[in-house]
């Protein structure tokens, strides 16, 4: 009778593994559709948010599916890798904001999808070791194991982390508004973009008829500020769309910021301390790129700084990567990108190696060879763009700290670049 007790005595672990895996799973599915649906960011609307609710929801099914009724082996699978997203799901979208602002809205769902995903990932864990077979002889028994690891950490490398990592870009962002420290009186502004954001900021006015957009954001780039207003430029720094106090959703790429670039321009052409031929941009990392963007699509931007650009999407990427590295980028790239666009609500924006031809604005590119952030490509946008052009390698800079890395030759290369381009040569009109 030994037989039969423990046939059935496994037969209702494993219900009950499946009923456990399912509740979890419909926890993850409660956030997913609380996080687009019923608590959208400010200036969105649940409509916004199709693709990034309705896909991960059908995924999710589909995986509940095969989890329910699929062989030990899928079940396991389905458990880690539903597991692992839904833990990360949580902690971006619930853990972050409750620890950096306090929890509110689909930060409660979001809280209850860690341990779900947690409980997922030790059904998938306990499956594959009780159903793990030990009739075979030793050497295809570890043969078997072997390859079941080397699957796990190819389906770890290749699928989780690109769709755990787009979650988080486009989750993940800082809520938070830091004081001011611009060593001059500033307005608190806000303009509205053309698809219906409205962002929020500060503005210095200017003293020479030309002011500089600083992007992104209001954190990292109040030295650059300061170093803009000693020299009387009117300066724009503003959260840029699903960070601190701006309406939309985030992005940590910035998909969709040129959007923000462009409401910039605009509200400084209306400006009357400001001449509509004299504005410009300086842009920091995902902000060098989306001014390099931005300058290729409106001529209001008079003469671009680009500091530490680097790729967002899978064709730059790989243009960016060579060789064996090609190769081994090339399936996590291009299911980031495709998992971004989704967990985005939008399209992947236009290579900014297609881009940069377009540009004929004075551009002044700012790279670190060592800042670790794939800031090569800015050589390839130096050499691609038309109008007059400089470029500066900082060897001994990390990723966008050049103007602390040599804060002097930083000052009086790119205000000697805006002064050239903004002050000394900029044309003159009639207001």
């Amino acid at each position: 009778m030994t037989g039969p007790r423990v046939s059935v005595e496994a037969a209702r672990r494993a219900v009950d593994a499946r009923a456990t895996g399912v509740a979890a799973m419909a926890v993850i599915a409660l956030h997913l559709g609380d996080d687009s649906f019923l608590h959208p960011e400010a200036g969105t609307s649940a409509g916004d948010h199709l693709a990034s609710g309705l896909v991960p929801l059908a995924a999710l099914l589909a995986a509940g599916f095969a989890f329910c009724r699929g062989r030990p082996g899928m079940r396991a699978g389905m458990a880690l890798i539903v597991g692992a997203l839904g833990a990360v799901a949580g902690a971006a979208s619930g853990g972050y904001e409750t620890f950096t602002v306090g929890p509110s809205g689909d930060d409660f769902t979001g809280l209850a999808a860690i341990p779900a995903g947690v409980v997922l990932v030790g059904i998938g864990i306990r499956t594959l070791w009780t159903s793990r077979r030990r009739d075979e002889r030793l050497a295809r028994r570890y043969s078997r194991r072997m390859l079941v690891a080397l699957a796990t950490a190819v389906v770890a490398q290749w699928v989780v982390y690109p769709i755990g990592f787009s979650f988080v870009v486009t989750h993940v962002m800082r809520k938070t508004v830091p004081p001011p420290r611009l060593d001059a009186a500033h307005e608190d502004v806000s303009f509205t973009t053309r698809d219906g954001l409205r962002l929020r900021g500060w503005y210095v006015p200017s003293r020479n008829g030309a002011a500089v957009i600083v992007f992104p954001g209001r954190t990292s780039t109040q030295a650059h500020v300061r170093m803009l207003i000693r020299h009387g430029y009117g300066v724009l720094v503003f959260d840029r769309r699903g960070e601190g106090a701006s309406d939309g959703a985030s992005n940590l790429l910035g998909w969709g910021g040129d959007e923000d670039i462009l409401a910039a321009v605009k509200f400084l052409q209306k400006r009357h301390d400001v001449r509509p031929s004299r504005i410009g941009g300086l842009g920091l990392s995902v902000g060098g790129e989306l001014m390099l963007q931005a300058a290729a699509e409106t001529p209001g931007l008079a003469a671009v700084v680009s500091e530490g650009a680097g790729t967002r999407v899978f064709g730059e990427d790989m243009q960016d990567a060579h060789g064996v590295n090609r190769l081994l980028l090339a399936p996590l790239s291009l299911l980031q990108t495709a998992a971004i666009s989704v967990f985005a609500n939008e399209a992947p924006p236009a290579e900014l190696t297609d881009l940069a031809p377009r540009i004929t604005q004075p551009v002044f590119l700012i790279w670190a060879p060592n800042g670790g952030n794939q800031e090569t490509m800015s050589r390839v946008y130096y050499r691609l763009t038309r109008g007059p052009k400089q470029i500066w390698a900082m060897p001994t800079a990390s990723h966008m700290a050049g103007i602390s890395d040599r804060p002097a030759e930083y000052e009086r290369r790119v205000l000697g670049f805006f002064d050239h381009y903004l002050v000394e040569g900029a044309p003159t009109e009639r207001r």
